[in-house]
This record gives structure tokens, C-alpha cells and sequence, in this order.
């Protein structure tokens, strides 16, 4: 599997690795306002409005509910914690608990969490289905009450637990 999963990932060795989030999750979810992280090329909306890597997503504002599958790798901490101080939004990321990254951004600050059933198959920028899963195991993170509600009653499998802030 390439060193990229999600949205826009641009992998260690500086290629350009584009996997797109399942539409079945984002269908799952509901609308998104912005999506920050999206690839510049899609064959689906993630969100109402979207910022791709010319745009600089972490530069710029966020609104509304925001939809992140960041780029993953030594940057994702960026990604979540500028999601966590926005307060409204769900990401999704590979389930690495023990990180550093989760006890900062995530542990304390994430309201829910739904832990997926299974490897998802992400999806190339033409919209095929990647033939071979992720290769780890993915988690939805939800950041304020309503997202958190959203994420139980998604119907997506998996294992839903709610957290208490710090």
C-alpha cells in the first residue's frame, strides 16, 4: 500500500499519493460545510466547500462542520489539532491510540469515537475502489456534541464510544 491514505497525501518520498475516503462514509455522515483536506481532482463532494493543496487548508478559515481525512504521516497532528481547536467536525484516521499524536489531539479533547469494523477500501481519484484494504485498522474522530450524536447514529459498523473532555 502506498505511504498515503485519505483525502490528499503526499507520502514520504515526496510523491503524490491521492486516496479518496469510501462515499459510503461520507454518505453515512451527513453534509459536511468544508472539507480542508481535499484532493484537487474527486468524483464526489465531501463537503459544500473544499480546500485542496493549493489552497493550504491549514491556513486558512474553517467553518461550520468539517469533514478531515488528513494527509497521513508526521503532519497529521497539525490536522487534528487545528480540528479539535475548531470544536465542529469528524476525521478519520488510522486508529494508532498510543501515539503521541491521539493522547494530544484526541484523548481529552475528541467527543466520540467510532472505531471501524474491518479495513476500509479507500478509493482512487476516479472513483475505483482500491482493490487491497488499508492496511490498518481506521477511526472516525468527532469533535463537538453534534458530531458525536451524528457518530452514533451513523449505522456505520463498529465500535462507538463516547469521551469526556479534559
Amino acid at each position: 500500500m502506498p505511504n498515503g491514505i485519505g483525502s490528499h497525501h503526499r507520502g514520504h518520498e515526496g510523491k503524490n499519493n491521492e486516496w479518496l475516503t469510501p462515499p459510503e462514509i461520507i454518505h453515512a455522515l451527513g453534509e459536511f460545510d468544508l472539507d480542508p483536506c481535499s484532493p484537487v481532482n474527486r468524483p464526489w463532494r465531501t463537503a459544500k466547500s473544499h480546500y485542496t493543496t493549493e489552497d493550504d487548508g491549514l491556513t486558512k478559515p474553517w467553518i461550520g462542520r468539517v469533514w478531515l481525512n488528513p494527509p497521513y504521516g508526521p503532519h497529521t497532528g497539525k490536522w487534528l489539532r487545528r480540528l479539535a481547536c475548531h470544536g465542529r467536525g469528524t476525521a478519520l484516521i488510522f486508529a494508532r491510540t498510543e501515539t503521541e499524536m491521539f493522547f494530544e489531539h484526541v484523548w481529552g479533547k475528541a467527543s466520540a469515537l467510532l472505531f471501524i469494523k474491518g479495513r476500509l477500501h479507500f478509493h482512487y481519484v476516479d472513483g475505483t475502489r482500491a482493490a487491497a484494504n488499508s492496511g490498518a485498522p481506521s477511526v472516525l474522530i468527532s469533535y463537538g456534541d453534534e458530531d458525536a450524536q451524528i457518530l452514533r447514529d451513523c449505522g456505520i459498523k463498529g465500535a462507538y464510544i463516547r469521551l469526556e473532555k479534559d
